[in-house]
Protein backbone atom coordinates (compact mmCIF):
# COMPACT_ATOMS: atom_id res chain seq x y z
CA UNK A 1 0.00 0.00 0.00
CA UNK A 2 1.04 3.37 -0.38
CA UNK A 3 1.35 5.53 2.44
CA UNK A 4 4.12 8.18 0.82
CA UNK A 5 2.93 11.57 -0.12
CA UNK A 6 1.17 11.58 -3.62
CA UNK A 7 1.83 15.32 -4.69
CA UNK A 8 -0.67 16.27 -6.91
CA UNK A 9 -0.47 17.38 -10.95
CA UNK A 10 0.44 20.92 -10.96
CA UNK A 11 -1.64 21.39 -14.08
CA UNK A 12 -4.76 19.50 -12.37
CA UNK A 13 -4.30 22.15 -9.13
CA UNK A 14 -4.05 25.00 -11.82
CA UNK A 15 -7.57 24.08 -13.30
CA UNK A 16 -9.15 22.91 -10.25
CA UNK A 17 -7.94 26.70 -8.78
CA UNK A 18 -9.54 28.13 -11.30
CA UNK A 19 -12.67 26.52 -11.75
CA UNK A 20 -13.29 27.29 -8.09
CA UNK A 21 -11.98 30.91 -8.51
CA UNK A 22 -14.35 31.71 -11.74
CA UNK A 23 -17.12 30.21 -8.90
CA UNK A 24 -15.89 32.00 -5.80
CA UNK A 25 -15.64 35.49 -7.47
CA UNK A 26 -18.96 34.64 -8.80
CA UNK A 27 -20.68 33.96 -5.27
CA UNK A 28 -19.03 36.98 -4.05
CA UNK A 29 -20.72 39.38 -6.26
CA UNK A 30 -23.63 37.89 -5.83
CA UNK A 31 -23.46 37.87 -2.25
CA UNK A 32 -21.86 41.73 -2.13
CA UNK A 33 -25.11 42.59 -4.54
CA UNK A 34 -27.91 41.24 -1.62
CA UNK A 35 -25.64 42.98 1.41
CA UNK A 36 -25.62 46.24 -0.59
CA UNK A 37 -28.80 46.27 -1.49
CA UNK A 38 -30.00 45.14 2.20
CA UNK A 39 -27.83 48.07 3.88
CA UNK A 40 -28.47 50.81 1.28
CA UNK A 41 -25.44 51.12 -0.59
CA UNK A 42 -27.38 53.15 -3.44
CA UNK A 43 -29.03 55.46 -1.42
CA UNK A 44 -26.00 57.13 -0.21
CA UNK A 45 -24.54 56.81 -3.87
CA UNK A 46 -27.67 58.67 -4.98
CA UNK A 47 -26.78 61.41 -2.36
CA UNK A 48 -23.98 61.95 -3.10
CA UNK A 49 -23.67 61.94 -6.72
CA UNK A 50 -26.85 64.91 -6.44
CA UNK A 51 -24.32 66.41 -4.07
CA UNK A 52 -21.79 66.55 -7.38
CA UNK A 53 -24.03 67.20 -9.10
CA UNK A 54 -25.42 70.37 -7.21
CA UNK A 55 -21.68 72.09 -6.55
CA UNK A 56 -20.81 71.33 -10.68
CA UNK A 57 -23.99 73.06 -11.89
CA UNK A 58 -23.16 75.97 -9.33
CA UNK A 59 -20.19 76.22 -10.13
CA UNK A 60 -19.42 75.73 -13.71
CA UNK A 61 -16.88 72.82 -13.08
CA UNK A 62 -16.43 69.10 -13.15
CA UNK A 63 -14.62 67.41 -10.06
CA UNK A 64 -13.84 63.72 -12.22
CA UNK A 65 -10.49 65.42 -13.66
CA UNK A 66 -7.25 64.27 -13.07
CA UNK A 67 -4.47 65.64 -11.27
CA UNK A 68 -2.35 66.67 -15.27
CA UNK A 69 -6.17 68.39 -16.33
CA UNK A 70 -6.30 70.82 -13.20
CA UNK A 71 -2.36 71.40 -13.30
CA UNK A 72 -3.35 72.78 -16.89
CA UNK A 73 -6.50 75.33 -15.58
CA UNK A 74 -5.49 78.78 -15.41
CA UNK A 75 -5.44 80.03 -11.84
CA UNK A 76 -8.75 81.52 -11.82
CA UNK A 77 -10.14 77.86 -13.23
CA UNK A 78 -7.99 76.17 -10.11
CA UNK A 79 -9.36 78.89 -7.74
CA UNK A 80 -13.07 78.06 -8.96
CA UNK A 81 -12.66 74.45 -8.84
CA UNK A 82 -11.22 74.91 -5.07
CA UNK A 83 -13.69 76.78 -3.95
CA UNK A 84 -16.30 74.36 -4.86
CA UNK A 85 -14.31 71.69 -3.85
CA UNK A 86 -14.24 73.49 -0.17
CA UNK A 87 -17.99 73.67 -0.61
CA UNK A 88 -18.45 70.22 -1.43
CA UNK A 89 -16.28 69.25 1.73
CA UNK A 90 -18.66 71.47 4.27
CA UNK A 91 -21.31 69.94 3.11
CA UNK A 92 -22.46 67.16 5.64
CA UNK A 93 -24.53 65.40 4.14
CA UNK A 94 -22.76 64.50 1.32
CA UNK A 95 -19.56 63.93 3.51
CA UNK A 96 -22.26 61.80 5.76
CA UNK A 97 -22.62 60.12 2.41
CA UNK A 98 -18.92 59.42 1.27
CA UNK A 99 -17.89 58.13 4.55
CA UNK A 100 -20.92 55.63 4.64
CA UNK A 101 -19.96 54.83 1.18
CA UNK A 102 -16.28 54.01 2.09
CA UNK A 103 -17.17 51.79 5.55
CA UNK A 104 -19.91 50.05 3.07
CA UNK A 105 -17.62 49.32 0.88
CA UNK A 106 -15.24 47.70 3.13
CA UNK A 107 -18.18 45.89 4.74
CA UNK A 108 -19.74 44.32 1.77
CA UNK A 109 -16.64 43.41 0.01
CA UNK A 110 -15.12 41.86 3.03
CA UNK A 111 -18.35 40.39 4.01
CA UNK A 112 -19.15 39.17 0.81
CA UNK A 113 -15.79 37.45 0.09
CA UNK A 114 -16.37 35.54 3.46
CA UNK A 115 -19.46 34.04 2.70
CA UNK A 116 -18.91 33.14 -0.86
CA UNK A 117 -15.54 31.31 0.75
CA UNK A 118 -17.17 29.59 3.76
CA UNK A 119 -19.71 28.14 1.36
CA UNK A 120 -16.93 26.85 -1.37
CA UNK A 121 -14.12 26.53 0.19
CA UNK A 122 -15.32 25.26 3.94
CA UNK A 123 -19.13 24.13 3.63
CA UNK A 124 -18.72 22.15 0.36
CA UNK A 125 -15.72 20.53 1.48
CA UNK A 126 -17.56 19.15 4.68
CA UNK A 127 -20.11 17.88 2.52
CA UNK A 128 -17.86 16.28 -0.06
CA UNK A 129 -15.20 15.26 2.43
CA UNK A 130 -11.39 15.20 2.03
CA UNK A 131 -11.53 18.55 1.77
CA UNK A 132 -12.59 18.54 -1.82
CA UNK A 133 -14.07 21.47 -3.47
CA UNK A 134 -15.90 20.77 -6.71
CA UNK A 135 -12.91 21.84 -8.26
CA UNK A 136 -11.14 19.38 -6.65
CA UNK A 137 -13.39 16.39 -7.29
CA UNK A 138 -13.82 16.88 -10.42
CA UNK A 139 -10.07 16.91 -11.08
CA UNK A 140 -9.33 13.83 -8.37
CA UNK A 141 -7.44 15.91 -6.13
CA UNK A 142 -8.39 16.19 -1.77
CA UNK A 143 -6.50 17.24 1.46
CA UNK A 144 -5.00 15.19 3.84
CA UNK A 145 -2.18 16.23 6.95
CA UNK A 146 1.17 16.32 5.53
CA UNK A 147 1.72 13.22 7.28
CA UNK A 148 -0.58 11.04 5.48
CA UNK A 149 -3.33 10.96 7.77
CA UNK A 150 -7.10 12.35 6.78
CA UNK A 151 -7.62 16.12 7.73
CA UNK A 152 -9.90 17.52 10.68
CA UNK A 153 -12.12 19.77 10.49
CA UNK A 154 -10.21 22.34 12.45
CA UNK A 155 -7.22 22.40 9.82
CA UNK A 156 -10.23 22.74 7.13
CA UNK A 157 -10.86 25.96 9.39
CA UNK A 158 -7.60 27.11 9.34
CA UNK A 159 -6.74 26.44 5.60
CA UNK A 160 -9.97 28.55 4.66
CA UNK A 161 -10.28 31.88 6.89
CA UNK A 162 -7.04 32.14 8.37
CA UNK A 163 -4.94 30.88 5.32
CA UNK A 164 -7.18 31.30 1.82
CA UNK A 165 -9.74 34.33 3.30
CA UNK A 166 -7.61 36.48 6.02
CA UNK A 167 -4.17 36.31 4.66
CA UNK A 168 -4.44 35.34 0.43
CA UNK A 169 -7.39 37.50 -0.24
CA UNK A 170 -8.15 39.68 1.96
CA UNK A 171 -4.70 41.28 2.45
CA UNK A 172 -4.44 42.23 -1.37
CA UNK A 173 -7.99 42.76 -1.57
CA UNK A 174 -7.52 46.00 1.19
CA UNK A 175 -4.59 46.61 -0.40
CA UNK A 176 -6.31 47.14 -3.98
CA UNK A 177 -8.67 49.07 -1.96
CA UNK A 178 -6.33 51.42 -0.57
CA UNK A 179 -4.23 51.78 -4.12
CA UNK A 180 -7.43 53.04 -5.44
CA UNK A 181 -8.27 56.01 -2.95
CA UNK A 182 -4.41 57.01 -2.95
CA UNK A 183 -3.93 56.04 0.86
CA UNK A 184 -1.39 52.15 0.54
CA UNK A 185 1.46 54.62 -0.52
CA UNK A 186 5.13 52.85 -0.27
CA UNK A 187 4.39 50.21 2.48
CA UNK A 188 1.72 49.02 0.80
CA UNK A 189 3.03 48.04 -2.31
CA UNK A 190 5.63 46.22 -0.97
CA UNK A 191 3.31 44.32 1.22
CA UNK A 192 1.66 43.01 -1.50
CA UNK A 193 4.90 42.64 -3.35
CA UNK A 194 6.28 40.58 -0.76
CA UNK A 195 3.25 38.17 -0.17
CA UNK A 196 3.07 37.37 -3.69
CA UNK A 197 6.84 36.35 -3.46
CA UNK A 198 6.19 34.62 -0.19
CA UNK A 199 3.57 32.67 -1.71
CA UNK A 200 5.44 32.25 -4.82
CA UNK A 201 8.58 30.76 -2.95
CA UNK A 202 6.34 28.44 -0.87
CA UNK A 203 4.95 27.07 -3.87
CA UNK A 204 8.94 26.48 -5.81
CA UNK A 205 10.46 25.51 -2.60
CA UNK A 206 8.51 23.46 -0.18
CA UNK A 207 8.65 19.94 -0.64
CA UNK A 208 4.96 19.18 -1.14
CA UNK A 209 4.63 22.83 -3.00
CA UNK A 210 2.11 23.91 -0.63
CA UNK A 211 0.79 27.19 -0.65
CA UNK A 212 0.75 29.48 2.02
CA UNK A 213 -2.82 28.27 3.39
CA UNK A 214 -1.79 24.90 3.26
CA UNK A 215 1.48 25.81 5.61
CA UNK A 216 -0.96 27.63 7.98
CA UNK A 217 -2.94 24.29 8.50
CA UNK A 218 -0.39 21.95 7.93
CA UNK A 219 -2.27 20.15 5.00
CA UNK A 220 -0.99 18.92 1.37
CA UNK A 221 -2.91 18.63 -1.89
CA UNK A 222 -2.91 15.16 -3.48
CA UNK A 223 -4.14 12.83 -6.18
CA UNK A 224 -6.94 10.73 -4.40
CA UNK A 225 -6.94 7.65 -6.72
CA UNK A 226 -3.26 6.88 -5.75
CA UNK A 227 -2.98 8.36 -1.94
CA UNK A 228 -3.87 6.17 0.82
CA UNK A 229 -5.37 8.42 3.73
CA UNK A 230 -5.43 6.93 7.03
CA UNK A 231 -8.17 7.45 9.48
CA UNK A 232 -5.34 8.40 12.34
CA UNK A 233 -2.22 8.58 13.32
CA UNK A 234 -2.33 5.08 15.39
CA UNK A 235 -3.51 3.68 12.09
CA UNK A 236 -0.55 5.08 10.24
CA UNK A 237 2.03 3.99 12.88
CA UNK A 238 0.41 0.34 12.76
CA UNK A 239 0.23 0.07 8.94
CA UNK A 240 4.50 1.37 8.76
CA UNK A 241 4.95 -0.92 11.38
CA UNK A 242 3.80 -3.92 9.30
CA UNK A 243 5.39 -2.84 6.34
CA UNK A 244 9.10 -2.51 8.04
CA UNK A 245 8.24 -5.99 9.20
CA UNK A 246 7.36 -7.74 6.11
CA UNK A 247 10.63 -6.21 5.05
CA UNK A 248 12.44 -7.51 7.69
CA UNK A 249 10.78 -10.80 7.18
CA UNK A 250 11.99 -10.69 3.13
CA UNK A 251 15.58 -9.85 4.33
CA UNK A 252 18.10 -12.94 4.69
CA UNK A 253 19.80 -13.56 7.41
Amino acid sequence: MIYDIQKANFWKRIAAWLFDLLLVATLAVGCGAALSSFLGYDDYSRALEKAYDKYETQYGIVFDISQQEYEAMTEAQKETYDTAYDALIADEEAMKAYNMMVNLTLVITTCGILLAVLLWELLIPLFLGNGQTLGKKIFGLCLIRNDGVKMNNLQLFARTVLGKYAVETMIPVCLLLMFFWGTAGLLGTVVLFGLAVAQLLCLILSRNNCAIHDFIAGTVVVDMASQTIFSSTEELIAHQKKVAADRAARQPY
